[in-house]
Formats: C-alpha cells, sequence, structure tokens
C-alpha cells in the first residue's frame, strides 16, 4: 500500500458524514507505518475504545470506513479466527461493525465482521506479527495467495457496506 496523508484519509470515508471525518483520530504515526507490508490501513481510535477505522486501496482511489465494536464479554477468552486473515486468536478478534452508507446508514442499517482486534492482519499474514501458538494455521496456499485472500475478504466486507 503507497503511504498516506491525513488528508486522503479523512476524504475518503463513505459511511460517516464529512464533519465525523473531519473530527476523527488519525493515526499520529502515518510516516512510521509499515506501509510496504500493509494491504490496507487499519487502527483504533485511542480516544474512543470502541470505534476502529479501515482504509483500503480501490480503483478509484482510497474507500475508508468507520467500524464500531461491542463491549468485552466472556466470549473474548474463547479462540476465534479472523474473517479477513483467516488468524486465530484467543480474545483477539472482535465484532465489528459498520454503519452502511447512504439512505441504509442513516436508517440505522449496518454490516458486521469478526475482525483481528488490532487490525494488524496484513502483518499476521506475513508473519511480521505473532498471533501465539496456533495463530496462523498451516495452509497450502503462498503468501501471495493469502495476501488475496485477505484483500479479497476485506472487499468483500467494504462492498456490503457500500451497497
Amino acid at each position: 500500500m503507497k503511504p498516506l496523508t491525513e488528508r486522503e484519509i479523512r476524504s475518503a470515508f463513505v459511511n460517516c458524514t464529512k464533519g465525523e471525518a473531519k473530527r476523527l483520530s488519525v493515526p499520529r504515526d502515518l510516516a512510521d507505518r509499515p506501509w510496504d507490508d500493509l494491504d490496507f490501513l487499519g487502527w483504533r481510535d485511542p480516544q474512543a475504545p470502541g470505534r476502529a477505522y479501515l482504509v483500503m486501496e480501490s480503483g478509484d482511489g482510497h474507500t475508508a470506513i468507520q467500524l464500531r465494536s461491542t463491549d468485552a464479554g466472556s466470549w473474548q477468552t474463547r479462540r476465534s479466527m479472523c474473517s479477513l486473515c483467516m488468524t486465530v486468536h484467543t480474545g483477539g478478534v472482535s465484532l465489528l461493525v459498520a454503519p452502511r452508507s447512504g439512505k441504509a446508514g442513516q436508517q440505522g442499517n449496518s454490516v458486521g465482521a469478526y475482525m483481528c482486534s488490532d487490525l494488524a492482519c496484513s502483518l499476521y499474514v506475513r508473519g511480521k506479527k505473532d498471533a501465539g501458538t496456533g495463530g496462523r494455521l498451516r495452509e497450502s496456499l503462498t503468501l501471495e495467495q493469502q495476501i488475496e485472500r485477505t484483500v479479497v475478504n476485506l472487499a468483500a466486507f467494504i462492498a456490503k457496506v457500500t451497497a
């Protein structure tokens, strides 16, 4: 992924108002991100722990979505698999819900998926971040195929948000 500026990130949001996009917390360490190893930019809002954001390259630029997570519960001690990168975590997967864009979102409609809580899917797939014992299951897919699967899974989720 090519490095993004704060302005590019804020202008890419599709499921929030321009005012909300202007007020949300963008990571201060954009210059220090491992851009060459990222398929998408994902981060949690340090000022609002229940909020998260994703930015993905799309055919005509970038698409960004805001997400909210459920509160911590007893289910977080179970082993769960991220629906994007297929990494297994004990307590490291959250149900993240995105309001749909447009009129559907204004009516309160949303879509959700189980994702790595830290949104570091790209790093888990590449082995740059350790998910612990049993976190990455042995697969017959090549690294490139696993990366492509992650990108396709995220694109499908974003398509549901923007449909």
